[in-house]
């Protein structure tokens, strides 16, 4: 996969930059030290020596003893005298001289002279190997910066990727390609801003999903009792008998509380799509839960049946969203059931589940995959005749997302439908 260009600018210069810096840092301390007598303490202490253990011998042995010393410590030391001295040329070398010392140097050898006190002979040493310019060990740190950014280059190759394939997602998420999804971070660095992306960009296409699926059908719902009410009011005016005027009435404030009605629930539906409230866990009794809602539907003669098989264990549960989940369902079976509803209470491994069952026809299993979308309605036992606009379920489902859970719908085995609502008994804070 090709690497974006800023990479390799911003990696090279970084790179160029350590090798520059570490090059020219040791040029300007050998400079330093070459222009200081200092650097040849070693030699110069050594001839030093030599030359204070030369003087306290006869002169005649003094060639014997520089040689000597020469053949013990493996140098190129010898005995010279002043004109001999001279005779060397030392046009292309530096010079440092200090009392009786004359450094003579280049960039690869040094040769060191020492005059012996009050004498014409002159110890030379050299040419000898430079010891101020550590050239190995430069190319050794250049070499070591070399693989570092090798290593480098390794490691940032699929952070530099993952950059680049995010940069084109983005790209072709704002041209309005709202499917496309960042593809799987290779480093560990850059997976937490993938994941990331992917969530914004998968609630930007639920968002503008839901305005169009809302525009959509506000369109489509408002249509029909409009139609009516235009098609009544033409009606009212063309007729003057009392008992059809009263008929175009009622049919007027019927379609008038529809609207009302449709309005009020598409805006509860939009403040639930809105951005996830504060959910507020404790731990809650689910039977008490339950027997509240229940309490609620004492005028309908339904028969209620409440099974509770998880006992006095608590879960964790916003109770106001949860009691408004639960009626959603409830007054879902009341409509579509036939009088009796049964409410089991359950655990099912690490999930607590509360399962509403009615006796009504059931769902087809064609409807079942769309039953909790928007405005989606089923066969003609389940449509807006029998009340609703397909909102509450859809309510009911972003509930379940809010608590980490699911709604689901299931067949009976007495032949109606068992709707579902399941959830972690304990919340882990993320």
């Amino acid at each position: 996969m090709k690497l974006g260009r800023s990479f390799f600018s911003l990696y090279f210069l970084i790179i160029s930059i350590f090798i520059i810096f570490s090059w020219v840092l040791d040029e300007v301390w050998s400079s330093y030290l070459e222009q200081d007598i200092e650097s040849y303490t070693g030699y110069k202490t050594m001839l030093l020596a030599l030359s204070n253990f030369t003087e306290k011998h006869p002169q005649e042995q003094w060639q014997d003893i520089i040689a000597g010393a020469a053949e013990q410590w493996q140098m190129p030391l010898k005995l010279m005298s002043e004109q001999q001295v001279k005779e060397i040329s030392h046009q292309k070398h530096d010079v440092i001289s200090e009392n009786n010392t004359h450094i003579y140097y280049d960039d690869n050898e040094v040769e060191i002279h020492h005059r012996i006190n009050n004498t014409s002979a002159v110890i030379v040493l050299g040419p000898a190997k430079m010891p101020t310019r550590p050239r190995m060990e430069a190319l050794i740190r250049v070499v070591l910066l070399a693989s570092l950014a090798c290593l480098l280059f390794f490691w940032l190759r699929p952070l530099s990727r993952d950059l680049d394939q995010l940069r084109k997602t983005a790209i072709e998420f704002g041209e309005e390609s709202f499917d496309v999804v960042a593809p799987k971070a290779r480093s560990t660095m850059t997976e937490p801003m993938v994941n990331a992306f992917n969530t914004m960009a998968s609630r930007i296409k639920r968002l503008i999903d839901a305005h169009k699926e809302l525009s959509t059908a506000v369109a489509h719902e408002l249509r029909t009792p409009l139609a009516r009410t235009k098609f009544a009011l033409q009606m009212l005016a063309c007729t003057d008998d009392k008992i059809k005027q009263e008929k175009y009435r009622t049919a007027i404030s019927k379609d008038i509380c529809e609207l009302e009605q449709l309005i009020s629930e598409m805006l509860i539906y939009a403040s639930f799509d809105d951005d996830k409230p504060d959910i507020n866990f404790s731990e809650e009794s689910l039977l008490e839960i339950v027997e509240k809602q229940v309490s609620n539907y004492q005028q309908f003669e339904q028969k209620f049946t409440i099974n509770n098989l998880i006992g006095d264990t608590k879960v964790d549960a916003d109770r106001h969203f949860i009691s408004r989940a639960l009626n959603n369902y409830i007054s879902n079976a009341i409509k579509y059931g036939d009088g009796e509803i049964d409410i089991t209470i359950l655990q099912n491994g690490d999930l607590c589940e509360i399962r509403v069952t009615d006796n009504g026809d059931g769902v087809c299993d064609d409807f079942k995959c769309t039953i909790f979308d928007a405005f989606s309605r089923g066969d003609t036992s389940r449509n807006r005749e029998t009340g609703g606009f397909g909102l509450g379920l859809a309510i009911v489902r972003r509930i379940m997302e809010w608590h980490d859970g699911r709604a689901s719908v299931a067949d009976n085995e007495h032949g109606g439908a068992s709707f579902i609502l399941s959830w972690p008994i304990k919340h882990i804070v993320s």
